[in-house]
């Protein structure tokens, strides 16, 4: 190497008596060879091929280069493999692994779209567009599980229960994008999208099924009801004998909500803020708990129930009261009482704590969401464009110790834990095809890019 060269090319000299040369000179070499297995679950669910067919093209077909369905494929497989910026298109145009992913010879085949080609594109995505990908994205998912459930064996009891969760969360705007507002609680300008996840029986698995953006001065139930209308009657229809059961938190706490849970016979577990009524109903239980918690310098917690009516309410409903005090070391015991509206029966501690408590998981997905997919608003100028993108998001599996192994992906995409070694790229002669090296789990596979390539092999359920 030259000596004004600034590279470090010398390693683990103090550990030999010579030196160790690494060079990365292999021409047309990629590390995203995860994205094969993703390819390949994608072909089966038909998920990008779905949301591409929600789209209108309205450019003139004989200067179109790129496919709706290769820009819907380039786009989500980039943000699998962490290239979330529309940016990075322009130096991947001719990544190997990348052109493979939408079928094309990893060598000799076409480039992908350019960044402004796919700039145009995100784009072009209307409302009408957004919405449409939203209801796909939402069939796909119950259809995959309706499938997976039957294949295990569900299908003959069927499932008993289906929990839906909603949520909302703050993603930070640093610019001027459309939508882009002051919001009190999280004290900045942000957006505050909701997400929806789905729950079988008693799986510890939540799967992502909807995701609505908002803006930052939304209320915090805005959108709720629309998701609910679209989900509730497609699940009846995929799983029959169900029970569905709804949670969620304070933010959704509204008579409409309550009033269209109970028209649409669901099982349902609302929080509630705090008000002098209910600090009423709740005071003797506190005072319990205090008496016990001043005796064991422990927290304490005491559960029971109420009927409660509030003026904008048309009748009464049962309230669940948690009421706790609660100590920390160096720190002053302090009441904490909380308080959930719900149709459910049974014990008041059970409900709070087997049925509403454990919806505090769908907090940890919507943490995955953000920071294991990178599932920010940062990048984009129009709200219709953000909408369009975080719909690829359930492809995304950036952070795959976390995620594949939890299986908290909305279509439980990546295998659990899959090992892969970067593959080789060797290009030989006229006469020899480029061929594609790689590693699953010690099963040795080739591509031969100038046929179709060869997928993981898939078992299916009969229909």
């Amino acid at each position: 190497m030259s000596k004004g060269s600034t590279m470090q090319s010398v390693l683990f000299g103090g550990v030999v008596g010579k030196p160790v040369v690494a060079v990365f000179d292999q021409p047309n070499s990629s590390s995203d060879a995860g994205a094969l297995l993703l390819q390949g679950v994608d072909e089966r669910l038909g998920l990008t091929r779905a949301l591409a067919g929600c789209l209108t093209d309205s450019r003139d077909a004989s200067k179109v280069r790129h496919s709706l369905g290769d820009l819907v494929r380039q786009r989500v497989f980039l943000i699998a493999c962490g290239y979330e910026d529309g940016n990075d298109a322009a130096r991947l145009r001719d990544d190997p692994i990348q052109k493979l992913l939408l079928g094309r010879d990893p060598v000799r085949g076409d480039a992908l779209a350019s960044q402004p080609t796919v700039s145009r594109f995100e784009n072009s995505v209307s409302v009408r567009d957004a919405v449409g990908m939203g209801y796909a994205l939402t069939d796909r998912v119950i259809d995959q599980h309706r499938r997976r459930l039957r294949g295990n064996g569900k299908g003959k009891k069927g499932v008993k229960r289906i929990t839906i969760d909603l949520d909302g969360t703050e993603d930070a705007t640093h610019g001027s994008q459309q939508g882009s507002l002051y919001n009190n609680f999280y004290r900045g300008y942000c957006y505050v999208p909701m997400a929806a996840f789905l729950q079988f029986d008693h799986e510890r698995e939540q799967y992502l099924f909807a995701s609505m953006l908002r803006p930052g001065n939304a209320n915090g139930r805005a959108g709720a009801l629309s998701i609910l209308k679209r989900v509730l009657p497609r699940l009846r229809k995929a799983f029959p004998k169900a029970v569905l059961r709804v949670r969620l938190d304070g933010g959704f706490a509204a008579p409409e909500v309550y009033s269209f849970l109970e028209q649409e016979d669901t099982e349902y577990v609302v929080a509630m803020a705090k008000n002098q009524v209910l600090e009423r109903l709740a005071e003797p239980l506190l005072e319990e708990a205090r008496e016990a918690s001043t005796a064991s310098g422990e927290s304490e917690r005491r559960y029971g129930e109420a009927s409660y009516r509030a003026g904008s309410w048309e009748r009464e409903r049962r309230v669940v009261l948690k009421a706790e005090v609660t100590r920390h070391p160096g720190r002053a015991a302090r009441d904490n009482p909380r308080y959930l509206v719900t149709n459910l029966l049974g014990d008041p501690q059970e409900v709070y704590q087997q049925v509403y408590a454990k919806r505090g998981d769908a907090e940890n997905r919507l943490k995955e969401l953000k920071h294991g997919l990178r599932h920010s608003a940062s990048q984009y100028l129009t709200r219709t464009t953000l909408q369009a993108r975080r719909l690829g998001d359930p492809l995304h599996p950036q952070d795959r110790d976390s995620l594949a192994a939890r299986g908290t992906l909305a279509t439980r995409m990546v295998p659990h834990r899959a090992r892969l070694t970067t593959p080789s790229l060797t290009t030989s002669g006229k006469d020899n095809p480029t061929t594609i090296d790689w590693t699953h789990h010690g099963i040795q596979r080739t591509f031969m890019p100038s046929t179709q390539p060869e997928h993981l092999e898939t078992r299916h359920s009969s229909r």
